[in-house]
C-alpha cells in the first residue's frame, strides 16, 4: 500500500501516516494539494493531511480541498503534538531573532514567539523548515519543529514545548477515494452552500437536528468564486448513509445550493 503525505522525513504529518499505516510505502509530498492529488490520481490508496489543531484551529487549505475535490474521510485521529524550537549547533536562545515554520506551527506557538519578539517566515511544513535552517547555518535563525526533526537534521533544541495550549493537537484525516465502511457509532461530515436568502442557515441546520444529528462542529470558508458567500463545514453525530441520507439531501436542497457528503470516521480514535 502507497500512502501520500506532505512533508519529509521527521514531519508531523508523516509520523501520523507512520502510526496509521505501520506497513505503507509513505510518499513524501512538498504541498497539501499535492499530496491530495497523489490519491484523486490514483497514484496512492490513501493520503493522510491535518484538518485540525487543537489551538490553531481548522487548516483551511485542506478544508478547501476536501470542499473541491472528490476524495472522501475515511477515519479522522487524535495525535499529541510537541512543538520545539531548535537551531544549529552553537546557536544560542538569546542569538534567535528569526523563526520559521509551518503557519500552523507558528499560530500553535504565537504567545511565546510575541515574547521573544522573534520574526516569523512561514513554511509550507515544520521538517521543510527544521531542514531549512539546518542548511542555512544561521546562529540567529532557528524552526519551529519535532525533536525527530532535531535529530534528523542534526539541530539543537534551544527551547523544548514552546506551544501555547498545554494539549496541543492535531487531528489527521485519512482520505481515500471510496466511502468508508459502515461502523457502529461513527460521525459524519458534510459540506454545502445555502441559498442567498433570510433564514436559509437555520433551515439546512434545523433538517440535520430533526434527523436526530447532534452537531459537533460548524465552520464557515469563503466560496473563492463568489467573492463575500461562503460555504459551510459540519461534524455531527450519526451515520449519513443509505434512505436517510437520501432524505436529509432531499429536505437541505431546499435551502441549499449545493451539499457534498465528505465522509464518516469514528470519535475519539488516538495515535
Amino acid at each position: 500500500m502507497k500512502v501520500a503525505y506532505c512533508g519529509t522525513l521527521g514531519s508531523f504529518s508523516r509520523e501520523a501516516a507512520r502510526r496509521i499505516f505501520p506497513d505503507a510505502e509513505l510518499i513524501p509530498c512538498e504541498t497539501f494539494a499535492q499530496a491530495y492529488e497523489m490519491t484523486e490520481s490514483g497514484k496512492t490508496e490513501h493520503t493522510v493531511l491535518p484538518i485540525e489543531n487543537s489551538y490553531a484551529g481548522e487548516v483551511a487549505t485542506v478544508t478547501d480541498l476536501l470542499y473541491r475535490g472528490t476524495l472522501f474521510v475515511q477515519d479522522v485521529y487524535d495525535m499529541k503534538v510537541v512543538q520545539n524550537l531548535v537551531g544549529i549547533e552553537g546557536a544560542t536562545l538569546s542569538e534567535i531573532k528569526t523563526v520559521t515554520s509551518h503557519p500552523q506551527a507558528l499560530s500553535q506557538c504565537a504567545e511565546y514567539i510575541a515574547k521573544r519578539h522573534f520574526s516569523e517566515i512561514p513554511s509550507e511544513n515544520t521538517a521543510f523548515a527544521a531542514k531549512f535552517v539546518a542548511e542555512k547555518g544561521d546562529l540567529t535563525l532557528a524552526a519551529i519543529a519535532s525533536k525527530e526533526c532535531a535529530e534528523i537534521y542534526g539541530l539543537t533544541i534551544l527551547e523544548a514545548d514552546i506551544a501555547t495550549g498545554d494539549e496541543n493537537a492535531t487531528r489527521f484525516a485519512v482520505l481515500g477515494d471510496y466511502p468508508a465502511p459502515p461502523r457502529k457509532g461513527e460521525n459524519c461530515i458534510l459540506m454545502f452552500a445555502v441559498n442567498d436568502r433570510s433564514g436559509a442557515l437555520v433551515a439546512a441546520l434545523q433538517v440535520l437536528a430533526a434527523q436526530g444529528h447532534n452537531l459537533k462542529v460548524l465552520r464557515s470558508r469563503p466560496l473563492k468564486e463568489k467573492p463575500w458567500q461562503y460555504y459551510f463545514y459540519i461534524e455531527a453525530e450519526g451515520a449519513l448513509r443509505g434512505a436517510a441520507k437520501d432524505s436529509l439531501i432531499t429536505e437541505m436542497e431546499k435551502s441549499c445550493s449545493m451539499i457534498k457528503e465528505v465522509g464518516h470516521y469514528l470519535p475519539e480514535e488516538h495515535i
